[in-house]
């Protein structure tokens, strides 16, 4: 019987999904995501670590993996995994596995001359990572947005927002809203900057609005390098750094 690929790859990013951890509520290098999903019987894979630094304490993800594959035309799966670090529940600086998060992101509307294209990425988050530490959320969580995109030669601009909804602790439910910008400088380079706000939960004091500057280079059409920094403006004062290694299969 002949071995048909096919089918391997699904079952692969199965058992991705598995052992993944983190939350799908961004589109790397940003904190806004947008609504492109991967190509059918494509993959993107990303390899990252972001640091947040708020009053001397630091957390983030040292590293993290995301694996996005492409399922079915308009449909994209997505994965994510990352060792955490946290030093703001403890003077220690506490390390170990995070949050499991599955997401599916289906386009249903293609951009054209007029209208720009739309998606939904709906996640899901499982409090598999140790809250005790602030490895993770402690209690079950979804995410529900809605992004859109158009461009105009070298630019692109997308964004959107959604609705982040504590199934145990409706307290803490927020929306999140973000804007981007970016233009192709050339093949290799592309340069963007995003606006991004939280609306205010329990355990925070008003709503959090930052900013974050970033870059794309391809180094060649599989391997990229995705950065980005920022802070920010209002609320929590957080400074936040991205490095990013992706392959596109």
């Amino acid at each position: 019987m002949r071995n048909d690929n096919r089918y391997h790859i699904p079952v692969c990013f199965l058992a991705l999904l598995l052992a993944a951890d983190v939350s799908i509520t961004a589109g790397p290098p940003f904190v806004t995501d947008d609504p492109e999903p991967v190509g059918y019987r494509h993959w993107e894979i990303y390899f990252a670590s972001q640091l947040s630094n708020e009053n001397k304490a630091i957390f983030g993800s040292v590293p993290s993996v995301e694996a996005n594959y492409g399922l079915l035309p308009e449909v994209q799966i997505s994965a994510m995994a990352q060792l955490s670090v946290n030093s703001v529940v403890h003077d220690n600086l506490d390390y170990g596995p995070g949050d499991l998060t599955y997401g599916v992101k289906y386009r249903f509307l293609k951009e054209s001359v007029i209208w720009p294209q739309f998606s939904i990425y709906p996640a899901v988050v499982l409090p598999t990572g140790d809250s005790w530490k602030g490895l993770g959320v402690g209690k079950a969580q979804i995410f529900l947005p809605l992004w859109l995109q158009k461009s105009f030669g070298p630019w692109t601009t997308y964004g959107g927002g959604g609705y982040q909804a504590s199934i145990e602790q409706p307290s803490e439910n927020f929306w999140l809203f973000g804007w981007e910008g970016q233009r192709d400088l050339s093949n290799a380079l592309t340069l963007g900057a995003e606006l991004f706000a939280v609306t205010e939960q329990k355990g925070y004091s008003g709503t959090e609005i930052g900013f974050n500057v970033g870059a794309i280079v391809n180094l060649s059409p599989l391997r990229h390098i995705l950065a980005s920094a920022g802070r920010d403006i209002a609320g929590l004062n957080q400074c936040t750094g991205y490095l990013c290694y992706q392959l596109t299969l």
